[in-house]
């Protein structure tokens, strides 16, 4: 029968069970998983109902079954989806299910390791820039710097997989300058931006070589658009120096009022447009948006616009998720993201792998709002 993985709370153990091949809804798609990918959400938030689940979202491999109303996949097609978050059947087993809009077709240039990396990231992305910040699309008409016209941005975390598809749509968009902010991954982040700032010399410099190149580009020296793809460890307040205060606006992606630092004081001046980008709406109330995006996903990847995000695939299988996620939590991933391929898995135990105990304080993204 076909095992999955649930993730306990304490990071420290994990759970090998047999479930049979699930059953698709009528707008649904059962995925035979070839490859999963992992999240910092993954550890960050690993349970719902408040009992372990299999909280893996990125999903690469290929369709077993559709529902009765599903008409665009059919058995065998090489796909990647986006699992909904907090229900049974992720990422982390040998089958997965998606609902069909946030399902797409995988290019045959593309493998199933970079598909891994696409979903979660690619898609948060999306949701910000051009949900959100009502950015324009790559698709748009008119490029916005077209006519000589600067049109800049401001990517907090730009070496992170969010971060990076970010700036790589904020380019396809013909946005300029793009400002990315990084630390220990700044060689990288400088093929994605035009300017990289590093965060790691202090609040103060930051601040401060931001305002610079604004007005170097003769911009001011606010910036008038940020996204911010980190939302915690001091980037909230960091934000909150250099966005324009008289209209500029700013997208995380975790909410404030449980990552600032001071959380009861913490707030944007009246002028600012501060949204918070949740990826979850697209199985709420965004399903057009994901539809849409989806499918624009596969034609960027086929005629190679966009590209994948680096990655590192952890051995052993679904066997390597406790690994993965033990070093996402220990903040080892830098510019990458952890990759799982399932035929890898070999024989595994039922039960519990791993280390047994107290589930400890749970992380703040625990009373993350998934919903409107």
């Amino acid at each position: 029968m076909p095992k999955q993985v649930l993730i306990q709370g304490s990071i420290e153990a994990v759970e090998f069970i047999e479930t049979p091949i699930p059953t698709p809804n009528d707008k649904e798609v059962v995925i035979k998983v070839v490859v999963s990918g992992a999240n910092p959400k993954d550890w960050k938030y690993p349970f719902w109902k408040d009992l372990p689940s299999n909280s893996g979202d990125d999903i690469a491999g290929f369709v077993h079954s559709v529902g009765k109303d599903v008409y665009e996949f059919k058995p065998g097609d090489r796909v990647a989806a986006l699992h909904q978050f907090l229900t049974d059947n992720g990422s982390f087993a040998e089958y997965a299910v998606a609902p069909d809009w946030t399902t797409f077709h995988l290019p045959k240039n593309v493998s199933f390791e970079e598909a891994a990396t696409i979903p979660v990231a690619a898609l948060t992305a999306a949701v910000a820039l051009y949900a959100d910040l009502k950015l324009p699309a790559p698709f748009d008409p008119k490029n916005p710097t077209q006519d000589g016209a600067k049109f800049p941005i401001v990517i907090y975390g730009v070496s992170s997989a969010v971060g990076a598809f970010a700036a790589k749509f904020a380019r396809l968009s013909g946005l300029g300058p793009i400002i990315g902010i990084a630390g220990r991954a700044g060689d990288f982040a400088k093929n994605l931006v035009d300017h990289v700032v590093d965060y790691r010399k202090g609040e103060d410099a930051l601040v401060a070589a931001i305002g610079e190149i604004f007005t170097k580009e003769g911009l001011g020296s606010k910036a008038p658009c940020v996204f911010d793809a980190i939302s915690e460890n001091g980037s909230l307040e960091a934000t909150l120096r250099f966005v324009d205060p008289n209209g500029g606006t700013i997208s995380t992606v975790l909410p404030p009022k449980l990552f600032a630092k001071d959380k009861g004081s913490f707030e944007y001046p009246a002028g600012v447009t501060a949204i918070n980008s949740a990826v979850p709406l697209l199985h709420a109330t965004r399903k057009d948006f994901g539809y849409v995006w989806s499918r624009y996903l596969s034609r960027l990847l086929e005629d190679g616009r966009l590209k994948a995000h680096p990655y590192e695939v952890i051995p052993g299988g679904l066997n390597g998720v406790l690994t993965g996620l033990q070093k996402l939590k220990d903040g080892k991933a830098s510019a990458l993201k952890y990759v799982f391929r399932v035929e890898e898995t070999g024989d595994v135990k039922l039960g519990l792998t791993g280390p047994t105990s107290t589930r400890p304080q749970p992380h703040p993204l625990r009373n993350f709002p998934y919903s409107e």
